[in-house]
């Protein structure tokens, strides 16, 4: 056999390897998005994949418990208690009212089981009436502002 055969022999096996390799890992780690009113619609099979829910945390349902953190989330009137099992510790932006993500099982009890939480405190990050925004620019009057 040519040298420039044997070659493109090995190149071909080590990118379908690293083809195949690529394809598994992305399949095993996709997680979906749903939201709390969503749940109810899952099948069983769905409902026993690791997926992906957000909400907003409800104020005052935040309980530190030993091995767990349990909270509730509320999106459409509808509401999920979860229960943090995770060892990463919980992000700054989690807090009542915070836009949440979390990522684990739904459990038959109609608990979820998270092992990540994401979060976001969309107040933290607007502009404060009157503040000048970045570059020293101040912000835009509104259009019932009597600034004369």
């Amino acid at each position: 056999m040519k040298v420039k055969t044997k070659f493109g022999i090995g190149a071909a096996i080590i990118v379908v390897t690293l083809s195949a390799l690529g394809y598994i890992g992305a399949k095993e780690s996709k997680t979906y998005y749903h939201t709390v009113s969503e749940l109810s619609t899952l099948s069983s099979n769905q409902r026993n994949q690791r997926i992906r829910v957000g909400g907003d945390v409800v104020a005052g349902s935040i309980k530190h418990m030993p091995g767990r953190i349990d909270f509730v989330l509320k999106e459409e009137n509808k509401t999920l208690p979860v229960s943090y099992v995770g060892a990463d510790p919980l992000p700054d932006t989690f807090k009542d009212g915070a836009q949440c993500l979390v990522e684990g099982k739904a459990m038959p009890d109609g608990r979820f089981v998270a092992e990540q939480i994401q979060a976001k405190c969309a107040s933290k990050y607007e502009v404060a009436p009157g503040a000048d925004l970045p570059g020293g620019q101040p912000q835009a009057a509104s259009p019932g502002d009597n600034k004369s």
